[in-house]
């Protein structure tokens, strides 16, 4: 998700242009986010950034989760706690793995690299009996060749602050799968805002115990509320929004965007700049991303015939 999560729910019938270009702007909205948490580790650390964000994420989504709530009813408390807590550790753990990446990478490539969450969302689904299509294995190998090429470092080295982030993709992966299980049970917002919170709190108990208390807050406020209010509550509210109508394989297409956001992000207001071999490794890892979507060949495990959702924030 910038973190951050994509939501892959049925679509139903409405104006599939609209919601596409929400979509577009949902893409845009967290690409750009990248930016935003890395200018903000300049002012404090990981866990502290992380936890004022998503406790933001969490107190913009109240009023739609009064209304969702309105409409569900009530769900059973046991249930719901398991639920937020399958869904909010990974989402805590993904997080904080790409925040403390940042620090030690550009904006442009994490973007990247964290991409890789929709390829490897069907891949780790083959423990439960799923066999993407060839077109999944086709997509994968170009993002594996397309991660050596940006990443890789004299020898077989990942460079420092790029495996932070890979970790961060394979968590957010993990979180697709939790989310997808628990959202139509919970209800997506009421979800979304529930392991927002968890990961807030998480955050907030990892930062007392390895960060220092003098982080300078005030100069990451912009940073903080582009990354908690715009990326994590009005990109996730836009993307509910936007895939109630569009398609599973064109949401990931066009969420998948968010990368070359990130690195035009990174090129316009930090500086950073790619090699001509990190500019092919990118290609590569955007080409294998689209590909392994068109068209959808794999079919997503079957949550009793529920949508799958997911936040990045």
């Amino acid at each position: 998700m910038a973190d951050r999560p994509a939501s892959i729910m049925m679509p139903r019938p409405g104006h599939r242009w609209t919601a596409e270009a929400l979509l577009l702007i949902t893409a845009m909205i967290w690409g750009f986010a990248f930016v935003a948490q890395r200018a903000g580790m300049s002012h404090a650390g990981p866990f502290a950034f992380n936890a004022i964000r998503f406790a933001l994420g969490a107190l913009i989504l109240t009023p739609f989760v009064r209304k969702e709530c309105t409409k569900r009813g009530a769900t059973s408390v046991r249930g719901g706690a398991l639920g937020i807590l399958l869904t909010g550790i990974p989402l805590f753990l993904g997080a904080s793995a790409q925040q403390a990446g940042l620090v030690h990478t550009t904006a442009g490539k994490a973007g990247f690299i964290t991409g890789l969450y929709v390829v490897l969302v069907p891949l780790l689904a083959l423990p439960m009996g799923h066999r993407p299509g060839r077109r999944m294995w086709y997509g994968a190998t170009l993002a594996v060749a397309g991660l050596y090429l940006l990443s890789m470092q004299a020898g077989v080295k990942l460079a420092s602050g790029d495996g932070l982030v890979l970790v961060g993709a394979f968590c957010w992966a993990a979180h697709v799968h939790a989310v997808g299980y628990f959202s139509p049970r919970l209800g997506p917002l009421r979800l979304a805002q529930a392991q927002f919170a968890v990961c807030a709190v998480l955050s907030v108990a990892s930062a007392a115990v390895w960060e220092s208390p003098n982080a300078r807050l005030m100069g990451a406020l912009v940073p903080l509320l582009y990354s908690g209010l715009l990326s994590v509550g009005v990109g996730y509210t836009l993307q509910v929004v936007a895939q109630e109508r569009a398609t599973p394989s064109a949401a990931a297409i066009i969420l998948s965007l968010e990368s070359v956001f990130a690195a035009l992000g990174g090129w316009m207001m930090l500086g950073e700049r790619l090699s001509g071999r990190q500019c092919a490794g990118c290609a590569l890892m955007l080409a294998g991303t689209v590909w392994s979507q068109i068209p959808a060949s794999y079919k997503r495990p079957d949550y009793s015939h529920a949508g799958d959702a997911t936040a990045r924030g």
